[in-house]
């Protein structure tokens, strides 16, 4: 096995890093943690961090991965033969989860969820004659023999329910241990507080979102390895593997191209009010001049000057998988390097409000240089406005992806990712019959992902903004 470190794989692991440096530091801070109670005492925000901690996970687990070892071609000149690796790539998603979930081996072309048989008509020799008949799918429904396709649903649903539903019960009781041991109370008294009506258990919709999340996945281990849950797509490829492929694309998008942006924003943003005059002219003059140039354009124009170094530069991949990732990180860094305007004009305005406050105007009485009045007193004051853009843009950069994507300057085509299935379903779209299922599966995803950041984003707007506090209060 060879260990394979795309470039996305540190970004995904590095996000997670400075999660847990994040907790750690706001542990540490009584004011931050009041701040992020107010957030999660919202059950909404609570459910929704719960969901991207799902969509989170998904994407780590397909972060880490390896290219297997080939079997030596002479078995006698095994021990001199240079050892050769599988061009293909794989991840901890596709061995432990997906591999055994999703319905072995792939159609021939377009089948329903859970069709027995193929969408399109296919001619086939009969005893000597030509017939066009729907032909049964090679993977699907072949478990259950005599029995009817919603017996075996059915069956499956209420085995998955039972199943799922008893862990899932055995987990509430061991939490519920564990908070009356930790609380020095009793069992039923720990049951009350579980049932949040005192606000006292914040994160009980984060469990139920779990317990549902559980269920849904002993569901899909019974019932998807015989069904192709969301159909096939026109090669025949499961399209619920294609959007579960595609989380990793829209986390590591959008957590880059957030990060990619702050340099920029908090560099010129905080230069240009604090300095003012000639620094703030300049200043505004170059994000002025990237505003009103398209945004689409702008990056199309980048993308391929990338896909130009990409090709005049192999020898920095050597698989497909490589080149998709190398070609991913740089369009996320492409979107941060252009979408900093917006964040930077809200921090100009910002700190010329706080170059007029007296513990400023102290500092720099005192002589402390402009550099570190900036980094020790302007800096932690505008970190909120920084929190706050930087959750509601992650969002927006998720859905930017799917239109780059669907407009053909997105991601590499053999990548999975949302944009890439809308941009498929583009032309199913207008067939007849309509092909309607990739757009379905991909459609849940996103949505999904998007609703939930930016329910959570609204939540912390509300904890982190004074303004949004003030209107709360009246």
């Amino acid at each position: 096995m060879l260990p394979v470190f795309l470039p996305t794989d540190f970004v995904a692991w590095g996000l997670f890093v400075l999660l847990i440096l994040a907790v750690r530091h706001v542990r540490r801070s009584p004011e931050l943690a009041r701040r992020w109670r107010m957030v999660f005492a919202r059950p909404s925000a609570a459910a929704s961090a719960a969901v991207l901690a799902i969509f989170l996970l998904t994407a780590l687990m397909d972060s880490i991965h390896w290219r297997d070892a080939l079997p030596p071609a002479d078995a006698s000149d095994a021990a001199s033969a240079v050892q050769a690796y599988s061009p293909e790539v794989k991840s901890l998603l596709d061995v432990v989860i997906l591999e055994r979930l999703k319905a072995a081996g792939d159609e021939r072309s377009y089948s329903m969820p859970f069709a027995l048989r193929e969408f399109d008509k296919t001619t086939v020799f009969k005893d000597g004659h030509a017939v066009r008949d729907f032909q049964p799918l090679k993977n699907a429904g072949k478990l259950f023999g005599h029995r009817t396709r919603t017996f075996e649903l059915v069956k499956g649903t209420l085995i998955a329910a039972i199943a799922g539903g008893v862990t899932a019960f055995l987990a509430w009781i061991f939490t519920a241990l564990a908070i009356a041991r930790r609380r020095n109370a009793t069992f039923t008294q720990t049951l009350m507080v579980m049932r949040n009506r005192d606000g006292r258990f914040p994160w009980r919709p984060a469990m139920l979102v779990f317990t549902v999340a559980w269920l849904l996945m002993v569901w899909l281990i019974l019932i998807w390895p015989n069904w192709h849950v969301f159909g096939t797509d026109a090669v025949g490829n499961d399209v619920l593997y294609e959007a579960v492929k595609s989380v990793r694309t829209a986390v590591v998008i959008g957590s880059l191209a957030t990060l990619a942006t702050l340099p920029f924003a908090l560099t010129l943003g905080i230069a240009a009010g604090y300095f003012r005059g000639w620094v703030d002219d300049v200043i505004q003059y170059v994000y002025t001049t990237i505003s009103s140039i398209p945004s689409v354009l702008l990056i199309a124009a980048s993308v391929l000057m990338v896909q130009v170094f990409l090709d005049k530069h192999p020898e920095l991949y050597q698989t497909s998988l490589e080149r998709a990732d190398l070609r991913l990180m740089l369009l996320a860094v492409i979107i941060g390097m252009t979408g900093w305007a917006t964040l930077a004009r809200l921090l100009r305005a910002e700190t010329m409000k706080l170059s007029t406050l007296d513990f400023v105007s102290a500092a720099k009485a005192l002589g402390v240089k402009p550099f570190a009045v900036m980094r020790r007193h302007i800096l932690p004051n505008v970190m909120h406005i920084v929190l706050i853009v930087t959750v509601l843009d992650f969002s927006g950069i998720v859905l930017y992806e799917a239109v780059l994507s669907y407009v053909g300057v997105g991601v590499d085509p053999t990548m999975h990712s949302f944009g890439t299935m809308i941009n498929s379903a583009r032309s199913e779209l207008s067939r007849s019959p309509m092909i309607w299922w990739n757009l379905l599966a991909s459609f849940l995803f996103l949505v999904t992902l998007v609703l939930s950041a930016n329910i959570f984003a609204s939540a912390v707007r509300d904890a982190f903004d004074p303004r949004a506090a003030g209107r709360g209060r009246a």
